[in-house]
Order: C-alpha cells, then structure tokens, then sequence
C-alpha cells in the first residue's frame, strides 16, 4: 500500500534547546518540548497524588485491612498491564506489612474481563475481607453488587474510561472517574496502583506504622521496574508524568535493580539489561508475558514476575516464550485466513467496507486483537476480528467476543458507543479506549453489528482519513547521519505513544539488498552527493527483488546495532518505495 510521507511541523524553536543539534531541536520541538524542565525525567517531577478521587477512602480500607490483619485478593487482568498491576500490588503490600495477600486473574475463556459476578463468585471462596481490582473493575456494576452480597468490601483502581453507571464500590480510584483532578489522565492500570501504593507507603510512615511493626519502609522506587514495562506495554500515551516512570523504571533495569522475571526474559529474548529501552519492552518483553494470558493463563506471567531468584524466573520465562512462539503459529494461521477475506474485499474495493470485521469460527480469542491489528496496518482502516467466546463447541456459535484497533481520527469507545445507542440490544457489552477496544455479542447479531459498525465509521470520518500516512521528521543531512546522532537520539527517550519515536525520511541510492531469513531486507545504502555507505535493515518486508530501482524513498529511524562489541549506525527501515 502506497503511504502518504507527511512531515512535523516544530513550530519556533524554542531558546531554551538552542545548544542542541539542529534535527533534534525540530525532533523535539515537535512533540511539545518547550523548556528544560519538560526534559527534566526526575522522580521528583512525579505529579502529586493528592488530587486522586477517591484516594482518603481507598488508603482508609487498606490501612485497617493492614492493621486488623484482613486478607486481601488482588483481582487483576490477562494483559501486561494487568500482570505487572497484579505482581505490584502483592509485592508492595506484602513490603508494607500484609500477611495475607493473594491474587487472582480471571481465565478469559471462562470468566471474561473484569469484575464479573463469576469471578467474584470464585473469589469469595477464599474470603477475602477486601477485594482490590487492578487495570479493571470500572464498568463491573454486577460483580461490585455481588461482592457486596457476600459482605466482601471492594476497592476499585483502574484507568479505563467509565461507563454511563458508576459500581458501587467502597472506594474508586482512577484519574478518568467523572470529578477527579488529577492531571495525569494517561496512566496506565501499574501506574495507578503503584500511585495508590505510594500514597499508602506515606500514610502508614506519618501513622509510625512501620516503627511499630518492626518494618523496613519500603522504597517504592524498586517497584518502577514494573510501572515501565505496564505502561509501555499497555500502549498509554507517554506524557511527561509516564515518560518520567518509564525512564526511572528502565534505569533500573539496565542496572540490574530489577525482577528476576523481567531480566530472564529480557534474557531469552537476547536483550542485554544494560542497553534495553522502551522498545524492548514493548515488543521483547510484554508480548511474551501477554502470551500467557492470550492462551492459557496469566497466572504464568505473574508468577515470573513475582519469581524470588532467577532460577525459577528462567523456567518460567521458558514457558512464557514456548507460549509466544505457539501464539505466533496460530497467529499466521489466523493471517492466512483473513487474507482471503481481504482478497474478497479488494475484488470490490470500491464497496468495501470502510469499517472492517472479519469473523471466522475457529478463530482464538486470545490472539483477535493482534489480528486486528495487523489488518488495521495492512488496510489503514477501523477493524474488529471476531471470534467464538467459548472452546465448547456447543456454545461457541451463541456468544462472539471483538478485539477493535482503530486508525487515527477514530474513537473506537465512542463508535462502539454510536453502535449501541443506535441499535439498541445489539452489543452485550463492550468497552475501551480510543484506539482499542473489545465487545461480546451473539453470534447471531454479527451481519447486522458489521454494517452498523461500517456505517457508524463512514458518519464519522472523512475518506481522506482512510489513506495512510507516515509522519516524519523530514531530512538528516549527510553530516547528521551519524552513529552519534542515534545516541543523542536514545537519550531524550522514551519515546512511545503520542511521544513518538523520531523517523526522518529521505532518498537513497540503493547500492546492495539480500534476504534474509524471516524476510528481513538487508540493505546497503549510498547518500546523493557522498562517497558515505550507510547499512539499513526492514524487517518482515514485503520487498520484491525483481527488478530492484537504482533509488530509494525511505522513511526511517536512525539505530545503535552492536555486533560483537563493535557499534555502527544502521537505518531502521518503516517503509520504501522507489523514487
């Protein structure tokens, strides 16, 4: 698919980065970096928790929890997000003096996302005094209910966005609850639970909680290792407040100061400690842990992340990668067969749905939202897979469960909102955010919840939003194509969501390409005008060799690669085309 090669616009750059490089004052003028202190990643720029709603009542219930010895279930969920809330909360809580805290994440093939009445069915078995939701729990108006009728208190912390019905809970802490204050909107489900805990650490130290306990306080900072690889993984936008916990979060990494868990499958993914960054995180390490949950049980997950030495983490991160390696062969089984609906969808194009669902009834419902959003990529287009919500095959043409990626432009929550109250009775339940967003239905709505959804996106974009385009940060020069200018790049990470990493795009002559294995393009790379070679890789390319063009358009983001012990420049490649 042809792209679309849209360019930054800085604005005025700003004196206070004069003393930069050129390209990266343009490279972070362009996301919104107007002075040092934006720049300045320090944990005492932390936003304060005191404008948290909710935050009184919820330290209440955990403090008397903690001091009449209550136990307490940590209900989280079968993400990364929910894995690294999950682990947080137990290690955190245990540090501060809880002498029984257990945890439990709902199987999604059995109990589905959040607070259900099921799952608190499953967890009043163990009797808990407090159950306390990590990364869900806002829109579980049933499941608050039934804790209620079994006298258990119920403290929710999550930081998706609520529906029309607020639960019930005891207590509710989450920055985007109607009426809440706090700045910080983009945390992530770890981010908001470690700044409960946070608040939790200073409380009980004012109350001489720890003095009379006996207690080691605990730094809270230990646990950022956690905070960063939730946020990243869970794809929230990088702000200043979450770039601060994930720049903290990943200097510990890189000193070793970190779960046994995180190391050993930084490990196994052959990602050395001391260079890892936000990338890493985000497609080495959150797509093994997010394995467990798409196809077993995260359980696994949280297990290597609460692992006390890295023997155990070793065997576990095993287990964690055998599952990702299974998720990807189901995964290209599942792309083969969505290629033939797209097929049939480009012998119409000029019908197709602009809104796209794709639904087949052997497809696994732990992998429909990485479908979606391969799909989404390969057609610039809002798209939803569909697949059975149930492995019996007696039920599993009654209920369908949706995984939605949008496309810049679209609200995905908001349009499934649309859908909802246009039709009212066809959706079960769905919820989300802006770019993701999941949903039941019966099986039997799906035809008519397809055309509604394409006819919701149609009232809702333009035509020109259907065409994809690459945002760069226009051209290097020969001169600033160096191995420096990729180090002074690293350091003004992370980079991430809505603080993108930079790309820059230019023309190239193409002097040597090869194949490799996987399909990766290896390319070497002559700069108009110079003598200067440049090596560039893209990986999973679609490139065909015949007839190869003398020059190249390129959209791509400068790299450190380090090959025994040596360190060169190489290019990064995000898209090619000929000039």
């Amino acid at each position: 698919m042809s792209k679309r090669i849209l360019r930054r616009e800085p604005g005025v750059l700003p004196a206070a980065l004069s003393d930069l490089p050129l390209f990266l004052q343009r490279v972070l003028a362009a996301r919104g970096i107007k002075t040092r202190a934006d720049l300045d990643l320090q944990l005492n720029r932390m936003l304060d928790a005191s404008s948290l709603l909710g935050l009184p009542k919820a330290l209440g219930l955990l403090e008397q929890a903690l001091r009449e010895q209550q136990r307490i279930l940590i209900v989280g969920d079968f993400d990364a997000d929910g894995a690294t809330s999950t682990a947080l909360a137990v290690l955190a809580l245990q540090a501060m003096g809880a002498s029984d805290v257990r945890y439990l994440v709902p199987n999604r093939f059995e109990y589905g996302y959040g607070l259900t009445p099921e799952i608190v069915d499953l967890a009043a078995q163990q009797s808990p005094w407090l159950i306390v939701t990590v990364d869900n729990g806002i829109s579980s108006v049933e499941g608050v209910q039934r804790a209620h009728d079994y006298g258990i208190k119920v403290l929710i912390t999550d930081h998706h966005l609520p529906g029309e019905v607020t639960p019930a809970a005891d207590a509710i802490v989450n920055p985007n609850q109607r009426g809440c204050g706090f700045a910080g909107k983009s945390l992530a489900g770890v981010g908001v639970i470690f700044y409960l805990l946070c608040a939790l650490r200073s409380r009980l130290r004012d109350s001489q909680w720890f003095a009379q306990m006996g207690l080691s306080e605990p730094n809270m900072s230990d646990y950022l290792d956690l905070v960063a690889l939730g946020t990243v993984a869970d794809l929230v936008p990088l702000d200043h407040n979450n770039r601060i916990l994930v720049e903290q979060g990943l200097r510990r990494i890189r000193a070793h100061r970190c779960r046994s868990g995180i190391s050993a499958i930084l490990a196994i993914a052959g990602r050395a400690n001391e260079n890892v960054n936000a990338s890493d995180l985000g497609f080495a390490v959150g797509p093994r842990l997010n394995a467990a949950g798409r196809l077993t049980d995260m359980s696994l997950g949280i297990e290597c992340l609460l692992a006390q030495n890295m023997g155990q983490a070793t065997h576990l991160a095993g287990e964690l990668d055998r599952l990702n390696q299974e998720r990807r062969q189901i995964e290209d089984e599942m792309k083969a067969d969505a290629q033939q609906h797209l097929e049939r969808l480009h012998l119409k194009a000029e019908a197709a749905d602009w809104g796209v669902c794709l639904f087949e009834p052997h497809w696994h419902q732990g992998v429909i939202g990485i479908l979606a959003s391969r799909i989404k990529d390969k057609l610039h287009r809002p798209v939803i897979v569909f697949a059975p919500e149930s492995d019996d095959p007696a039920q599993a043409q009654t209920q369908l469960k949706g995984s939605a990626r949008s496309i810049p432009g679209l609200h995905m929550r908001d349009t499934l909102d649309l859908v909802a109250k246009r039709h009212p009775g066809l959706l079960h339940k769905f919820g989300g955010h802006a770019m993701a967003a999941g949903m039941s239905l019966p099986a039997s709505h799906y035809p008519d919840f397809a055309r509604a959804f394409d006819q919701a996106v149609r009232d809702l974009l333009s035509e020109q939003a259907l065409v994809a385009s690459l945002q760069t940060d226009g051209e290097l020069t020969a001169s600033e194509l160096t191995l420096e200018s990729a180090e002074q790049l690293a350091q003004y990470g992370p980079w991430g969501q809505q603080f993108p990493e930079p790309s820059f795009d230019g023309v190239f002559n193409l002097v040597q390409h090869r194949v490799l294995k996987g399909r990766h393009l290896k390319l070497v790379l002559g700069l108009p005008g110079t003598q200067n070679l440049v090596d560039a890789i893209q990986f999973n390319s679609d490139w065909v060799e015949s007839s190869p063009p003398r020059k190249i358009r390129m959209v791509y983001r400068p790299a450190i690669n380090e090959y025994r012990g040596r360190r060169t420049l190489q290019l990064l490649v995000d898209y090619l085309e000929p000039a």
